[in-house]
């Protein structure tokens, strides 16, 4: 399992992904989730995956290899005029690697299933982010729905529902995010750090602030330690339930 989020803000764009695989408690590795694309003034796209690794790896090299390969007439996420365009691209390139492995004899398709974020911004067209789906259909987050969500979310998720907020700084949503990841990981053992991000500043068209968290990295130990404490004293100042002892 793994977790992963993106979240659309009025300044831009901000990604995170754990790196945690694991098949089985005693066979746990550390694989990077987050991929980029990038022509320095043209575009800037990241991708963030999520479900069987052997699917997202062969997904993640063959939309490099395409963008590699200008020769070549298959389009390529450094070719596709928008965002729009450049999430079908990822979604029948996934569609495509899981009909490639899938065990029809088997019916074992599901075990090669993923789930993909992508995001960025292409020059002319606005910064997007969508959700892509085994099926190779996908969604795109609006105002309604402002940040996605893959692998296992249910426990980072209230946070994020509660203190997100669009007008919030780069800085305020990365605190917000380690929250959430601090909150999975603390109820799912296949989840952990480190955790890699990219802060994607609306209309720069670039890669921007990327970097990884450590687990005993001093700022999210703090937060780590700060949002436990804060819960503590939130609990204790709500009224205390009243039993009926007349019974």
């Amino acid at each position: 399992m793994t977790y992963c989020v993106g979240m659309m803000l009025k300044r831009g764009l901000v990604f995170m992904s754990d790196t945690r695989t694991n098949a089985g408690l005693d066979n746990i590795s550390t694989f990077r989730k987050m991929a980029i694309w990038e022509d320095p003034g043209e575009r800037s796209i990241t991708l963030l995956s999520a479900g069987n690794l052997a699917t997202t790896q062969a997904v993640v090299s063959l939309l490099d290899e395409r963008s590699k390969s200008p020769e070549d007439r298959t389009p390529s996420l450094l070719g596709v005029p928008s965002m729009f365009q450049a999430a079908r691209m990822v979604a029948d390139t996934l569609r495509e690697v899981i009909a490639q492995h899938a065990d029809t004899g088997q019916r074992a398709d599901s075990t090669f299933n993923a789930t993909l974020l992508l995001g960025g911004q292409i020059k002319g067209g606005p910064h997007r982010l969508f959700l892509i789906y085994p099926e190779g259909n996908f969604i795109e987050a609006a105002g309604d729905t402002p940040f996605f969500q893959i692998g296992e979310t249910k426990y980072g998720r209230p946070i994020l529902v509660r203190a997100y907020d669009r007008e919030m700084s780069f800085e305020a949503a990365m605190k917000l995010l380690l929250v959430s990841f601090d909150s999975t990981l603390k109820a799912n053992l296949t989840v952990g750090a480190p955790f890699d991000f990219h802060c994607y500043e609306k209309d720069s068209l670039r890669t921007g602030q990327t970097g990884r968290v450590a687990g005993n990295d001093p700022y999210f130990q703090s937060i780590s330690q700060g949002w436990g404490e804060a819960l503590r004293e939130a609990l204790d100042m709500l009224p205390d339930f009243t039993l009926d002892t007349g019974r």
